[in-house]
């Protein structure tokens, strides 16, 4: 018996973005809302995760980055839910016959805890994208109080995504 070799191409790609925290803004996180006394300022819904997300995949398929297709000088996109952003990246995605095998990320904030919001976001993530939850990862860290997020002054994110095409 003859064995074929599977050729698949595997790409990577990383994403980060950080914001700053402001009172009287939302936190949104993951497309979910964090009971918070300060909120993410951004032009959109300013949600670190996603854009983190968005990034990573739009980077492993060499299509670019997220202000190239939502910029924060377009007023269309203001105070937009993110989950309009990664549903738009998926259907851009799906033109390139890449698909995403895994989604490792970190979410760096002080306060307020998010264990208890982090299986909520990957559902949330995984539904958006129509994967399986268990492609999805999320953690997240502090920075023991040393620098901007330290002080509560910002949050960030960091993603990687790992997308695949079957060659044959």
């Amino acid at each position: 018996m003859l064995f074929m070799p599977i050729l698949i191409m595997v790409k990577i790609g990383i994403g980060f973005d950080v914001h700053q925290l402001k009172k009287g803004e939302k936190l949104v996180i993951g497309c979910v809302k964090i009971e918070s006394s300060v909120g993410s300022v951004g032009h959109s819904d300013g949600d670190v995760l996603t854009h983190a997300i968005i990034d990573a995949i739009l980077g492993a398929a060499s299509l670019g980055d997220i202000g190239k297709f939502f910029p924060s000088e377009d007023i269309k996109w203001k105070n937009m839910e993110s989950s309009v952003f990664l549903s738009t990246i998926k259907e851009k995605l799906s033109k390139t016959s890449f698909i995403i095998s895994h989604i490792d990320s970190v979410i760096i904030l002080q306060e307020p805890k998010l264990i208890d919001y982090i299986d909520e976001m990957r559902k949330n993530i995984s539904s958006i994208l129509d994967i399986d939850i268990s492609q999805i990862s999320i953690k997240a860290t502090t920075t023991d109080y040393l620098g901007y997020i330290g002080k509560g002054e910002g949050v960030a994110a960091q993603s990687v995504a790992t997308l695949e095409k079957n060659l044959q």
